[in-house]
């Protein structure tokens, strides 16, 4: 299959999920919240994608993220179906999809942010593009989580569901701890594919 018909499949796959995910979703505030950054993604995507193509790698890891995120809208992060099951069989206090969602918010932007100062010409290999790739994903995950304040102080008891901390009072701090294992694991894992599909697409 061609690079061109991949992509299509990857958009298709991405509409279709947000399309039912959308289908009387839990609460509809929530839901738009939720998936406005996929729907953001997808935009800047399908926009830049004949000036700047990116390897399948990351495209693929996006449309993990944004599938992630739209179901996390459908159901609210603290009601997914799959980890209440798992909430029950192992005892656990909470629901912990929303830390799916943070270690991914790690793992997929760690790939985008390496892709783009590599081709760029930002920084080279080495230590350095490590220490600012890990960076920039703190940076996203300590600037989504000052998104949810505001939101919660615009919309008062209406970000309940948005916040979904779950009477934890560590959501916050564990949540940027999920993403900088994500971001670590993301660099560690695909560092040497990552390299070989820049070869290709450069």
């Amino acid at each position: 299959m061609s690079k061109k018909k991949v992509n299509v499949l990857q958009l298709g796959i991405f509409l279709i999920v947000l399309v039912w995910s959308g289908i009387k979703p839990y609460d509809n505030f929530t839901w738009m919240l939720e998936v406005a950054p996929a729907v953001i993604g997808a935009i800047i995507i399908v926009a830049t994608y004949r000036k700047f193509p990116l390897t399948q790698l990351t495209y693929w890891l996006i449309l993990i993220h944004a599938v992630i995120l739209v179901i996390g809208g459908h159901y609210t992060y603290a009601r997914v179906p799959f980890f209440n099951l798992l909430k029950e069989m192992f005892e656990l206090k909470r629901n912990n999809y929303d830390k799916l969602g943070h270690f991914v918010q790690g793992f997929t932007p760690a790939m985008i942010a390496r892709e783009i100062l590599l081709r760029k010409s930002v920084v080279s290999r080495g230590k350095w593009l490590f220490f600012i790739v890990v960076s920039i994903c703190m940076a996203i995950s300590a600037f989504y989580e000052l998104v949810e304040w505001w939101v919660a102080l615009a919309t008062g008891t209406g970000s309940n569901e948005f916040l979904g901390t779950q009477g934890y009072i560590w959501d916050t701090q564990s949540d940027m701890f999920y993403c900088l294992i994500g971001a670590l694991l993301s660099l560690i894992l695909f560092k040497k594919r990552h390299d070989r599909e820049l070869e290709i697409i450069n």
